[in-house]
């Protein structure tokens, strides 16, 4: 694509100007520096007229945590395009160009923040996130949380936060790894108060990030290895009776906090969160840690539909060999086939853990022979999925 240009510091001023109309914000100074160092991470594509930016593209090169094995994962953000050339296709070339630089990359799996759900979907992204977000009365936290050990505030204490945030992460599928500079730039790059749960052998078991500000507490985030560091962290929060009114705190969709609170009947608001998208099916399915309590040589037979990205398109025979599974791939008619029938959408949201392939079935969202449903159902592991707020880009 002759019109897509890599781009480099020398188009920062340009490339800033267009974010700033796009997403509507300010940049001054300081906050100008900030930006231009966090893009030293990215890879960023123009699409050009004329010598000019007309359309853009940011990819951030990330690793993420999939039924606790990493993957290469490619961020998509900033993607804009100035009002005159929009509807003329800049964005989906883009896309479709950023794609196969991931694939060539080993990126099989791509991460975007969506203005629109609907406009991604049309190239293969899906809905796989989802946060909850607790407004809680103060009151309601009170009560005896029966934590053993004691809370400390802290500096930004990398190593130890990094330990933590890695070992509660495991849990969920579609975290990342944090280095050094995105716990800086990005997860902490405006640092609050932040405070860490020791147990009484002096270990840390958990930590929270949190301000306090006209009688609200607001959590940015809180992580624990163990219940006990969850509920020294808990009573820390009830604790701020005298300073908030109001508790407002952002966790994973399956957080299980109203089963143990006293009183329960608080705000619990479902916010759909980020899309994600396999980018090259054949390798992430070699990669893919599904489950090895299976029959050994057992199949399953996948038949997935991927008009964007079409050389994803074809069957794909999974075969059991001990704890790896062997990955065919090749062109097939759907009628000679014993398959699952699905979109890269509903692939991708089954490998991630956001839907099951049962439910997606019922949904009418996936078709194919129920036996063989059932069996890829049991070949997924079972976790959920979960993006932190903190890493939003």
């Amino acid at each position: 694509m002759d019109n897509i240009k890599t781009l480099s510091t020398s188009d920062y001023p340009e490339i800033f100007e267009l974010s700033q109309f796009a997403f509507q914000y300010k940049l001054d100074d300081e906050a100008m520096e900030i930006k231009k160092q966090e893009a030293d991470r990215h890879t960023i594509w123009g699409y050009m007229d004329d010598g000019s930016i007309a359309a853009k593209l940011h990819l951030i090169p990330l690793t993420t945590m999939i039924n606790g094995k990493p993957f290469k994962m490619g961020g998509i953000s900033s993607v804009a395009t100035w009002p005159e050339y929009r509807r003329q296709g800049m964005a989906k070339k883009l896309l479709f160009h950023a794609l196969n630089h991931m694939k060539a990359a080993g990126q099989t799996i791509t991460f975007l923040h969506p203005f629109s759900f609907g406009f991604y979907r049309q190239y293969g992204f899906e809905h796989t996130f989802n946060l909850k977000h607790y407004t809680i009365p103060v009151e309601k936290m009170a009560g005896r949380w029966q934590g053993k050990g004691y809370v400390r505030r802290s500096e930004l204490d990398i190593p130890t936060l990094n330990a933590i945030y890695s070992d509660y992460t495991k849990r969920y599928t579609g975290t990342i790894m944090r280095d050094d500079k995105w716990w800086k730039q990005r997860a902490f790059k405006q640092v609050e108060q932040i405070a860490i749960a020791y147990n009484e052998n002096n270990e840390a078991e958990g930590y929270i990030h949190y301000y306090v500000k006209k009688d609200e507490m607001v959590v940015k985030e809180l992580a624990y290895r163990t219940m006990n560091g969850w509920q020294l962290l808990l009573e820390f929060i009830a604790n701020h009776d005298s300073m908030a009114k109001t508790i407002k705190i952002t966790v994973p969709e399956n957080d299980q906090l109203a089963i143990l609170a006293h009183e329960p009947d608080f705000s619990q608001h479902i916010e759909p969160y980020f899309m994600a998208r396999i980018v090259d099916v054949q390798a992430f399915l070699k990669d893919y840690p599904f489950e090895t309590a299976v029959k050994a040589n057992e199949s399953v037979t996948l038949m997935v539909d991927d008009p964007f990205f079409s050389e994803n398109e074809g069957f794909y025979r999974l075969t059991q060999k001990g704890e790896k599974v062997e990955v065919a791939h090749g062109k097939s008619n759907r009628h000679n086939q014993v398959a699952i029938f699905c979109t890269i959408q509903q692939l991708t949201v089954m490998l991630l853990g956001f839907k099951r392939p049962l439910e997606l079935f019922e949904l009418g969202l996936i078709d194919g022979d129920i036996a063989e449903i059932r069996k890829f159902e049991e070949w997924i592991p079972q976790q959920s999925t979960y993006y932190p707020l903190a890493d939003f880009f």
